[in-house]
């Protein structure tokens, strides 16, 4: 028996203080080990499959309100690498690793905003939430402020808000709307085939204004031009062009009061982020200390979105 251990037994307080120092020493590493666990599992479960976000604004209304602090799966409709470096806002390329599902009509996604109406990319990286009203290769029609999807009527979402006082006739152009060079408002829309992978349109002169910022959004870059008569692409001639991706048209509950694909445009598929599932929380804007608890929205924690 080596001294240390006959100084132990000959004083017991001693040994039971050493063991007491190692049992607290081996809880602690335990402990920080956990914590180490379970940031990492939060970590992962955001990049991939689950995010938090707050509704600013109320272009979702009643369906969403300003507030409201949702759930997004993210995994809803494909597993991909993040878009984001996790904790901060800096943006790097990512790729697809598995599809899991395609988005569907009647779908509320957030998404990345594709742009202002003239913007090949937009200026910053903003995400937005909608509704999906027509898919890749569907006709889409507004009629009196009424979505037509191959020619069929598509009832207003339960809980969306709609004024048919004061609708634009048809006819009247609004230049804030997308496509440029169509005589169309809000109101009253198309029709117009919403892009898929595959489809190939016919360009003239006439019509190029349409097609020009969608392409050159598709390719990332400026590269459509046109001198009478003459179309190029990449600076070769060009009488046709076949999209690369797929495409939707989304638009808001609150139909009056929504920056959607009516000036926008079309959102490609790779824009989608995810399908908003639950709002977890909910509390009126702007929320003071003093009513605090009058401000929360009890009726809609754990509220599914349909």
């Amino acid at each position: 028996m080596c001294p240390e251990e006959i100084q132990n037994i000959n004083n017991p307080e001693k040994l039971l203080n050493k063991e007491d120092h190692s049992d607290r020493h081996f809880r602690t590493k335990g402990f920080i080990r956990a914590i180490l666990i379970a940031l990492a599992a939060a970590l992962i479960i955001k990049m991939f499959f689950i995010e938090a976000d707050v509704i600013p604004t109320g272009s979702m209304e009643n369906t969403l309100l300003a507030g409201d602090f949702i759930i997004v799966n993210k995994s809803a409709y494909t597993i991909s690498t993040p878009r984001t470096i996790p904790l901060t806002n800096i943006t790097f390329p990512y790729f697809k690793i598995i599809n899991t599902s395609s988005p569907k009509l009647n779908d509320v996604i957030v998404f990345r905003y594709p742009g202002n109406l003239d913007e090949i990319q937009p200026a910053g990286e903003i995400d937005f939430i909608k509704r999906i009203i027509g898919c890749p290769g569907d006709t889409l029609q507004i009629i009196n402020k009424t979505v037509y999807i191959n020619k069929n009527k598509i009832p207003l979402p339960p809980n969306a808000f709609i004024s048919r006082l004061n609708i634009l006739n048809s006819g009247i152009a609004d230049k804030r709307i997308f496509p440029q060079g169509r005589n169309w408002n809000s109101d009253n829309y198309g029709p117009v085939v919403i892009p898929k992978n595959g489809m190939t349109v016919d360009l003239n002169p006439k019509n190029i204004n349409e097609w020009e910022i969608l392409i050159e959004r598709e390719q990332a870059s400026k590269i459509v031009s046109f001198e009478g008569t003459v179309i190029t692409i990449n600076g070769i001639p060009a009488r046709k062009y076949e999209f690369t991706k797929n495409y939707y048209f989304v638009m808001g509950d609150s139909r009056d009061d929504s920056m959607d694909s009516r000036y926008c445009g079309f959102l490609p598929e790779d824009n989608i982020i995810g399908k908003t599932i639950l709002v977890y929380w909910s509390w009126e804007l702007p929320v003071s200390l003093q009513a605090f608890f009058h401000s929360i929205r009890w009726s809609r924690i754990l509220k599914i979105i349909h």
